[in-house]
């Protein structure tokens, strides 16, 4: 398990984080402690549960940053029951120091893994902040503890130095050639995958689609790929950029010859396809015809799914991505009975549950420069175009631009160089 901590400024940036991923069914709220209870089957809003920190913060002294964030992620392959997942944030707040602080505990099912963010402060109700020293190492400490207390599967070092599990592309939190790059490197480095299409399927999952481009420009020929950020319905946002900006790894040359050792890789290793087939029917078994019910199934089991449909809402693809072997599968080729026309007959009329895990018809063949031009400005070399946002100012309640911390330093102004004048002056 790794257990990434965050320290802000403001409350309203961290819940409103985890409100958008509830809104959204990727996520809901497990318990909280020493939470204010909402009225009746009335259901948690952000301005509710500010009034359980509310006091903590205002009598703050001197903390600079007081709101405390906490993801903790088992391994994709533990499959976590929801008693387990309540003893384990307890287990791990009150081994940190925060068992007698206010906290409450979201359960977030996107990318293929189940994991938990925990919203809490750091200072008590006199306002005295809660000792951080050595706060990474103790962390580190309680998680091989609790790993073991609950038999889960421990993370290596390799794992800890690379600190978490990726995550999906945010538009709006800027630097977003950075955020493509922290995605699309380690998925065309480390993932098993037979086919573009497969590879752009786990892609979608992080909010990222890759194009084809092939055409002449400049009289010279070319073939590449563009990579796009996209919204949660899939859309494109902002300007593409080519795969050389990320690598030899991101590009055409380099992901074809990982198409053919993957394939090469999944034909030796078929215990991976036989075991994540298994978990697929365990899981279509207990949804029936529920198709929130199945997405979640497999989410607890480290799979995320991705089904392609047309305008009609015709399921016409399905594909799987198994998060813990790393590895991509068509439906249809792990076997007729999870293939696209199965999974239409199954969810028929249920339209997209988690956003990404759908994809509207987006046609596989090449684009022409010219129409590519059309659509989004596309040139070879054109340079990185991500727009450099300014956070403004936040206090503690505020909305903020930024991350799940909602914790980003304002960049300084530039000052204007003064024009040095020669000759005497006046």
């Amino acid at each position: 398990m790794i257990a990434k901590i965050s320290h802000g400024s403001s409350l309203y940036g961290v819940l409103s984080y985890n409100q958008l991923k509830v809104d959204e069914l990727h996520a809901d709220v497990l318990f909280g402690n020493r939470i204010i209870e909402p009225q009746g089957d009335n259901p948690y809003t952000i301005e509710h549960l500010s009034r359980s920190f509310s006091d903590y913060l205002t009598a703050n002294r001197k903390t600079e940053k007081p709101v405390l964030h906490i993801s903790l992620n088992p391994d994709p392959k533990d499959c976590v029951t929801e008693e387990q997942f309540v003893s384990l944030a307890e287990e791990y707040m009150r081994r940190m120091g925060f068992g007698d602080q206010p906290y409450i505990v979201y359960r977030h099912n996107d990318i293929g893994r189940e994991h938990l963010h925990i919203v809490s402060v750091r200072v008590d109700e006199t306002g005295r902040a809660i000792s951080d020293s050595y706060e990474h190492e103790r962390s580190m400490t309680v998680c091989r503890e609790l790993e073991q207390q609950f038999s889960l599967t421990p993370a290596t070092k390799r794992e800890w130095k690379e600190g978490l599990p990726l995550s999906p592309v945010d538009y709006g939190s800027g630097n977003l050639k950075g955020q493509l790059a922290g995605v699309i490197r380690p998925l065309a480095r480390e993932w098993h995958f037979r086919t573009l299409g497969e590879y752009r399927a786990v892609l979608s999952l992080y909010g990222i689609t890759v194009d084809e481009v092939k055409g002449e420009y400049g009289g010279r020929a070319y073939h590449g790929l563009s990579y796009s950020a996209t919204d949660k319905d899939g859309n494109k946002v902002g300007k593409p950029f080519k795969a050389s900006v990320f690598g030899k790894e991101a590009g055409i040359e380099a992901l074809e010859k990982r198409m053919q050792a993957s394939a090469a890789w999944i034909k030796n290793h078929k215990d991976i396809a036989t075991g994540t087939s298994a978990r697929i029917a365990a899981a279509m078994q207990t949804a029936g015809h529920d198709r929130v019910l199945f997405e979640r199934e497999l989410m607890r089991q480290g799979i995320g799914v991705v089904f392609r449909q047309n305008e009609a809402g015709r399921i016409y693809g399905a594909t799987f991505i198994d998060h813990a072997d790393k590895t991509v599968f068509n439906g249809s080729r792990l076997g007729k009975e999870f293939s696209a026309n199965v999974f239409n007959d199954l969810f028929a009329g249920q339209g997209t549950v988690t956003g990404l895990a759908s994809q509207q018809h987006q046609p596989e063949h090449s684009h022409t420069p010219e129409r590519e031009e059309q659509r989004t400005d596309y040139r070879p070399d054109h340079k990185d175009g991500t727009a450099r946002n300014v956070a403004a100012a936040f206090n503690l309640f505020a909305p903020v631009p930024g991350g799940i911390s909602g914790d980003h330093p304002v960049p300084p102004q530039r000052k204007k160089r003064k024009k040095r004048k020669y000759g005497r002056q006046q």
